[in-house]
């Protein structure tokens, strides 16, 4: 499901079993990263799924990227693999006005 900023941080807050995953490759990772997420590349083709399915699907998922682009397939690929609840942030990093994390 596609959420704007605005919705993607409300839910996020409200809700309990939150997890916030970032898609991006480790060195655009590296260079800022919104609070307490987890990275995961989905561009590491079987490490990514091997590591989406090691997750716990009873989590709910706040999903990131640059753009919005690679975190709407992975919700997608999320989906598909059994988990329910998978948020995507619209617009990614790249248009996200809350604090980001420098490493």
């Amino acid at each position: 499901m596609n959420l704007i900023q605005e919705d993607w941080v409300s839910k996020y807050k409200s809700d309990e079993k939150a997890v916030v995953l970032d898609v991006r490759t480790e060195d655009e990772f590296n260079e800022g990263f919104i609070a307490n997420a987890i990275n995961i590349d989905i561009h590491s083709g079987q490490e990514f799924i091997d590591a989406i399915e090691n997750l716990d699907k009873n989590n709910n998922y706040y999903v990131y990227c640059r753009s919005g682009m690679r975190s709407a397939k992975a919700c997608e690929i999320m989906n598909q693999l059994g988990f329910e609840n998978a948020y995507n942030l619209e617009g990614g990093i790249t248009e996200w006005d809350g604090e980001i994390i420098q490493p």
